[in-house]
């Protein structure tokens, strides 16, 4: 890769890689796996990278890479590290704010389907029209609309079962 081209590769992945690393980590739930799609996603742009760049949105075409490094990793099961519900005693407490409300809400996305997750994450967390969705998930229009549709009943029937969200706390 030309020096040119490589500073503005790392110009690009410095501006964005925060976001990727949180839109990994609402794919897959572990911030550990989340690194993991990450660095397979950026090698694969760096070696891209000259026609990466010529894409008419990087973003979306960013986007679509990572969520399907995520689809492949989860075709392959046997290639993960099994992850474990114990923290280690040196971990550091989280003091986030509300930290109560988004481990709640991690839990509720966590038990959707695979498909639906990403459905989900990527038209709302990520602000997707349902083109760009089926777009990078390789499916229909309607299949995004009607996941997206059935993600959002499947969260409100097991927001049901949470006393935070009765209390009012999400309303």
């Amino acid at each position: 890769m030309k020096r040119a081209d490589e500073d503005e590769y790392r110009q690009f992945v410095e501006a964005r890689l925060d976001h990727l690393r949180r839109t990994a980590y609402l794919l897959c739930r572990d911030w550990h796996t989340a690194d993991d799609l990450v660095s397979i996603t950026l090698g694969k742009l760096y070696r891209a990278w000259p026609r990466v760049r010529a894409a008419e949105n990087v973003d979306a075409y960013v986007r679509r890479v990572l969520t399907r490094v995520w689809l492949d990793e989860r075709r392959r099961p046997w290639r993960r590290e099994h992850s474990t519900d114990e923290v280690p005693d040196d971990a550091a407490p989280d003091s986030e704010p509300d930290l109560a409300d988004r481990e709640l809400l991690l839990e509720l996305l966590g038990k959707l389907p695979e498909r639906r997750r990403a459905v989900v994450v990527l038209r709302f967390y990520c602000d997707l029209s349902v083109e760009e969705t089926a777009q990078i998930l390789g499916i229909t229009t309607g299949t995004v609309k009607s996941q997206a549709a059935r993600a959002l009943e499947s969260l409100r029937l097991l927001a049901v079962d949470q006393p935070a969200l009765r209390a009012g706390r999400f309303a």
